[in-house]
C-alpha cells in the first residue's frame, strides 16, 4: 500500500517510478539504471541490506543513490542505520518519522545534487 502511495506521489512530481515486490526483482529492475533507488529493508527473498550491498558492488549500479526507506525502527535502529550508510546508502529514513512530502523533498535534493 505504501509503495503505491509513493508511486502516485512521485508520479505527481513527474518522476517515473518502477516498483519491485522483492529483493531479487529489485536487482533485475535496476538494470535500467534508475536515477535513484528507494529501498526497504524488509523484503522477501533478499533483504534490503543484501540488495544494497549488491548494488554498491556492481560496476553499473554503484553510482546510483540509494535511500533506505523502512519501518525498521527496532532497538537496533542505530546499528541498522550505520550498516546501511556503511554499505553505501545515501540516506536512511524511517517511514513513520517522515511524511511523504518530506521524502519527496529529500529525493529532489539528492537528484539535484547528482545532476549539478
Amino acid at each position: 500500500m505504501l509503495a503505491a502511495m509513493y508511486q502516485d506521489r512521485l508520479g505527481e512530481e513527474g518522476y517515473k517510478v518502477t516498483v519491485a515486490g522483492d529483493g531479487e526483482e529489485a536487482l533485475e529492475k535496476v538494470s535500467v539504471k534508475p536515477d535513484l533507488v528507494l529501498l526497504d529493508i524488509m523484503l522477501p527473498k533478499l533483504n534490503g541490506f543484501e540488495v544494497l550491498k549488491k548494488l554498491k558492488e556492481g560496476q553499473n549500479t554503484r553510482h546510483i543513490p540509494v535511500i533506505i526507506l523502512t519501518n525498521l525502527g527496532s532497538k537496533n535502529a542505530n546499528e541498522d542505520r550505520n550498516l546501511a550508510l556503511a554499505l553505501g546508502a545515501t540516506d536512511y529514513l524511517v517511514k513513520s518519522f517522515h511524511l511523504p512530502n518530506e521524502v519527496v523533498d529529500k529525493i529532489k535534493v539528492i537528484l539535484h545534487r547528482q545532476h549539478a
